[in-house]
């Protein structure tokens, strides 16, 4: 006879079977004041969808079980495919039928009328809360669009099987599926951001180019094309490398390995050579960085969008297990320090979302409002900055929040954690960051933005002593560029919950982020009872 298990007391019950739309009342404002209200009802379905039990358990078995390189058939002879856990196509199929990797475009290759940016970042930002890695061919297949602008054949050809919003798995020639996917490869051995240095080649070949040449880094290997560079006679310039050549033989792919990555484990990222491989070029010859630029400013945005949701889940999971855990005779929701320490981080990730959400306000106005088009431009490197490098503490602490039960594998913290690193360092770390905002900050952009901002947080503490600090720290170039990155996005959030967030929030998040000497830790702000118990009703209701 087996002895029954003692009830398990004082533990939180699991955080699942939630809408992760209407249990976010910062998200809900952010959406409203940037135009996106009138898909409230399909934004709503889809939180209760993707806060489904068996949504959080597909984005656990994915990342359970890593995809894996298969070079060679049983006759040794090379398919270079990569075999990942049916979970993982799961949420890919749940993902691409919700358009995260269409939706932004027409099917002539043309941005999508507003609000198409907000209520796909919208969709973005709630599945980054279940499982992230999946979304990385989602980021570049979207972002891919903006390069094959380019050139409208390749578009034509290449973009209505984007649109479909049909995920195909199969390994087959991409003309025989019912929608593809784009994956990228830029980066090489001898270094990542400095592209220049490239070595891969190109030579023209019949209707086409021969690619040789080996990528450090090329993520989702089993993508239908991908966006690379190579060095033509005309310079470094940009291809699109389909897995099949036209014949319907299989490209000269060559993987030579998966990356064993400290994160992101659903999501295979490889090390390939490229043996006269087939591809087209997209663009001028050497011009291949101006035809990817478009494509960067996308897939960065994407990266801010994400490390805001994986804030926010580890919000909603500290301050879930906070209202039930006992400590000391009190819920730890009701321990003043530990009070302080979740209204901080609601402070933080309030001010992540409505900052990603204005920014995907100015992508979907760009094209006809030069104003929104500058803050997009200037704020874009700042906000991925800012957002993207808070992500790793700010997830720390909500682990922290649950003592040794949230450093268990059990936990969704650590997967959390392991994945709050990397949209840091993909498409720019910091410090290229600061240094894109120097490359934007032209004085008219500089003016343009910052009247825009200053006027959006109007009457809110620090705004013009922090106007002034920003224009002194760009003055001052490369040296303090970094604090010139944050300094802007903390304005920017500071104007942009001026608008979507109530009057008390904004004016705290001003006082404690423009004014006074905010503390390195999390739980260090000023911020009283009255102000800790506001953060918390919205950021996760009883």
């Amino acid at each position: 006879m087996t002895t029954p298990e003692p009830e398990l007391a004082n533990q939180s019950p699991p955080y699942e079977d939630v809408s992760l739309f209407e249990s976010d009342r910062p998200l809900q404002d952010a959406v409203a004041s940037n135009a996106g209200g009138a898909d409230r009802e399909a934004l709503a379905a889809f939180g209760r969808r993707w806060g489904a039990a068996d949504m959080f358990e597909r984005g656990r078995q994915a990342n359970a079980n890593p995809p894996r390189l298969e070079t060679l058939d049983n006759r040794a002879f090379r398919i270079d495919t990569v075999e990942f856990h049916p979970a993982y196509h799961d949420l890919m199929a749940e993902s691409v039928a919700e358009g995260l990797g269409s939706s932004t475009w027409t099917l002539e290759a043309t941005p999508a009328p507003a609000p198409a940016q907000v209520t796909r970042a919208t969709r973005f930002y709630m599945a980054a809360q279940v499982e992230t890695g999946h979304l990385c061919p989602l980021t570049m297949t979207r972002a891919a669009v903006a390069a094959l602008a380019a050139d409208p054949k390749l578009a034509a050809t290449v973009v209505p099987k984007i649109i479909t919003r049909r995920y195909d798995q199969r390994f087959i020639p991409w003309w025989e599926k019912e929608g593809v996917t784009l994956g990228m490869g830029m980066t090489e051995r001898q270094g990542g951001t400095d592209v220049r240095t490239n070595t891969t080649t190109a030579v023209p070949a019949g209707e086409g180019y021969l690619v040789t040449g080996h990528k450090w880094f090329m993520s989702a290997p089993m993508c239908d094309f991908f966006l690379v560079l190579a060095q033509a006679t005309g310079g470094l310039s940009c291809f699109l490398m389909p897995r099949f050549r036209p014949d319907g033989s299989v490209n000269a792919l060559h993987f030579q390995r998966l990356k064993d990555k400290l994160g992101n484990r659903s999501n295979a990222s490889s090390e390939v050579e490229f043996a006269d491989a087939f591809a087209w070029r997209v663009g001028e010859e050497g011009r291949g960085v101006r035809t990817i630029i478009a494509m960067v400013q996308l897939t960065r945005l994407d990266c801010a969008i994400a490390s805001a949701g994986l804030m926010r889940m580890a919000l909603a999971q500290a301050l879930h297990h906070a209202r039930h855990r006992i400590v000391f005779q009190k819920r730890l929701v009701d321990q003043p320090m530990m009070a302080g320490v979740l209204a901080d981080m609601a402070l933080e990730a309030e001010a992540a979302i409505a900052l990603v959400m204005r920014l995907c306000r100015s992508f979907d106005l760009a094209a006809g409002d030069p104003g929104e088009a500058a803050r997009a431009r200037l704020l874009t490197p700042a906000i991925k900055f800012w957002v993207c490098k808070r992500a790793p503490a700010f997830v720390y602490e909500a682990m922290e929040c649950f003592g040794g039960n949230g450093y268990v594998e059990e936990s969704l913290l650590p997967r959390l954690y392991r994945e709050a690193p990397v949209n840091a360092i993909w498409e720019g770390s910091g410090n290229v960051m600061a240094l894109d905002v120097l490359r934007a900050a032209t004085p008219e952009v500089v003016q343009t933005v910052l009247d825009a901002l200053a006027n959006d947080a109007e009457g809110l503490p620090g705004v013009r002593e922090t106007r002034v600090q920003i224009g002194e720290v760009l003055a001052a170039g490369e040296a303090r560029a970094r604090l010139a990155a944050e300094r802007l996005a903390l304005l920017a959030a500071a104007a942009a919950l001026r608008v979507s967030a109530s009057a008390a929030v904004a004016e705290l998040f001003a006082r404690t982020r423009l004014v006074a000497a905010h503390g390195a830790m999390l739980g260090t702000s000023d911020i009283n009872a009255a102000e800790r118990a506001e953060l918390l009703a919205r950021a996760l209701p009883m």
